[in-house]
């Protein structure tokens, strides 16, 4: 493997012979995992209906103010960027001359 002056001398420095480390071990091998058993259609079904059971589903309230504020922010984005477009177009049309 080849070697960098600046290595050099700090292998020199640190009195560690390069190329002739300790080999590394092996890896580990992780355990293989079983193989998992195939369910049918409905024990499919009936693990969906158990996970959604475990879910924290929102409240009516919760899920009407979370809309009207994503309705909130397109209509601010929205004029934000309309603004920002009528400047950029009256700052190129004065420097154009159009």
């Amino acid at each position: 493997m080849a070697s960098n002056e600046a290595t050099k001398k700090v292998d020199q420095a640190r009195g560690t012979p390069r190329g002739t480390a300790v080999p590394t071990p092996p890896r580990q091998v992780p355990p293989q995992r079983p193989a998992q058993k195939r369910v049918g259609p409905v024990e499919f079904l009936s693990q969906v209906r158990d996970e959604g059971r475990k879910v924290t589903w929102p409240t009516r309230r919760e899920t009407t103010v979370t809309t009207i504020m994503v309705f909130v922010m397109v209509v601010l984005a929205s004029v934000f960027f309309t603004a920002v477009d009528q400047a950029m177009r009256y700052a190129v049309g004065l420097i154009l001359g159009l």
